[in-house]
């Protein structure tokens, strides 16, 4: 009986999915109107004169795209000069730390309860309703969930105003009848990544675990501990383990771990796009990559060909203009106070009945040293194919340019940790290099008889670096993850120092 409430209820998640599917323009369309409605009555609406915007033509001509840098005057309005009304007409009384994955210092995103409620929380019912629709015999519900979230402490900058990760503020705002079905907060909310993971791990062994929450990085690490301790696969820990909802970074590097971790044949991966800004989209169908855009959940969108996201003032077109098969950079308003907001992120369009997409980079994660137009999902293509050629495992990677020299020409060089090392590490360096041009017909060019790229250069660091390396920087867990792509040498030449000096 309890098993057939829970499902009934968990399925009604699914009917306003429905909904901003049948119409998705004219859902996009009130939610701008209701954005602007709300911004007219604040500071930056008064500034950029939102009385004078009618419609979504108005709002693309005479409403500037904002990044992070023009945000910050208007935090500092809301944290230091205590002042209301600034970027949205309720309360902002959270904001998100997020370092991401090409700053150094934390961003604050502020999170209004409009923004969490019927952001955050509604993409996190489209979720369960999505997952439930597809697998109406779920009773992950019936059990536990493992939530490995963020190590950021709940700080308190000003009067009523906290800071926190993303996934702590979550946590933090569940109604109580869900945190009971959760990690305990006591637990999930430590500062101490290595504390968090031992209390984890002492804590879950001992409870009847359903489902996973996470990013598949971090998430592994833990299981990883779990096993190793316990001496018995996760499977056999906890036999009723269905399914694991993760985002944050792509899931295929860690796919073939996680089976091996869990050879289960009922066990599911469930892919969602949510951040700090927002939950954007989730996996629309069992063993789909494609992800259906989140419409309903008080987030307008814009998108940024790919041709203008060098300009000083790009182009952006509305959801009615997007096409299949090109990258977009996608751009956000939200009731969260952030007003064309570049999110940084890329995206493709798989479908446009409905909107389906698949992550494909970040705008600052891609090389382009040589014209080859290097992005994310080209990177992890190839490597699944390379490993998959090779027998190999992955646990983590990044990529730079290697400049041109006196006696060589530029090339791309790879670090890599392995979890399983290829059987020939010359041939995973051929498999790598072939799918690349397969799939990116400029790096194929430029690789042609080695006129400007030369063969990548594959370096297979020691387990444990990158953790290591992460752990140094206070990189560790939540939103954290280590860059995949670099149009310069940062990152490289900061892990091959940390190497030497640990050495």
């Amino acid at each position: 009986m309890i098993r057939k409430i829970a499902r009934s209820i968990l399925t009604s998640y699914y009917k306003p999915v429905e909904k901003f599917i049948e119409d998705p323009l004219g859902t996009q369309r009130r939610t701008l109107s209701y954005l602007l409605e709300h911004g007219r009555n604040t500071l930056y609406g008064n500034v950029k004169h939102f009385e004078l915007v009618r419609d979504e033509t108005d709002f693309r001509s005479k409403i500037p795209l904002m990044a992070y840098e023009d945000l910050r005057s208007y935090l500092d309005r809301i944290i230091v000069d205590k002042h209301e009304n600034v970027l949205w007409d309720t309360p902002v009384k959270w904001f998100a730390m997020s370092s991401g994955t090409t700053e150094d210092k934390s961003k604050y995103i502020p999170v209004t309860n409009e923004s969490l409620f019927n952001g955050s929380y509604r993409g996190g019912y489209h979720m369960l309703g999505m997952y439930t629709v597809h697998y109406p015999d779920t009773s992950f519900i019936l059990g536990k969930t493992l939530v490995l979230g963020g190590s950021q402490q709940i700080n308190r900058i000003g009067d009523g105003i906290y800071t926190g990760d993303i996934s702590a503020i979550l946590m933090k705002n569940l109604p109580a009848l869900a945190r009971r079905r959760r990690t305990p907060e006591s637990i999930a909310l430590l500062p101490d990544w290595e504390e968090k993971l031992q209390k984890l791990a002492d804590y879950a062994i001992h409870t009847d675990i359903r489902s996973f929450v996470g990013v598949p990085s971090w998430m592994l690490v833990l299981l990883k501990k779990i096993v190793e301790e316990r001496g018995k696969l996760i499977s056999d820990i906890w036999p009723q383990l269905e399914v694991f909802f993760h985002g944050g970074v792509s899931f295929l590097p860690f796919q073939e771990q996680y089976e091996k971790l869990i050879p289960s044949e009922q066990m599911r991966y469930w892919e969602t796009y949510n951040a700090s800004e927002g939950f954007f989209g989730v996996q629309y169908a069992p063993g789909s990559k494609e992800l259906l855009l989140l419409l309903d959940n008080e987030v307008y969108y814009e998108f940024i060909p790919s041709g203008e996201w060098d300009k000083e003032y790009p182009e952006t077109v509305p959801l009615s203009g997007v096409e299949t098969g090109r990258q977009y950079a996608v751009v956000i308003t939200t009731s969260g106070g952030l007003w064309r907001y570049k999110l940084g992120d890329t995206i493709q369009f798989t479908s446009t009945d409905p909107y389906l997409f698949k992550l494909t980079g970040r705008t600052k994660q891609f090389i382009n040293a040589f014209g080859e137009e290097l992005i994310m999902d080209n990177a992890e293509h190839a490597v699944e194919e390379a490993c998959r050629l090779t027998g190999a495992k992955i646990t983590e990677y990044t990529v730079a340019p290697v400049y041109f020299g006196d006696n060589h020409n530029g090339a791309h060089e790879w670090l890599i940790e392995f979890e399983t090392a290829p059987s020939s590490i010359g041939l995973f360096v051929t498999q790598l290099d072939e799918s690349l041009k397969k799939l990116n017909s400029d790096y194929e060019a430029k690789r042609s008889y080695n006129l400007s790229l030369d063969v990548p250069v594959v370096r297979s660091l020691e387990k444990g670096v990158f953790y290591e390396w992460m752990k140094q920087r206070e990189k560790i867990g939540g939103q954290h993850k280590v860059p995949r792509l670099s149009n310069d040498r940062k990152y490289v030449e900061s892990i091959l120092h940390f190497m030497a000096t640990k050495s």
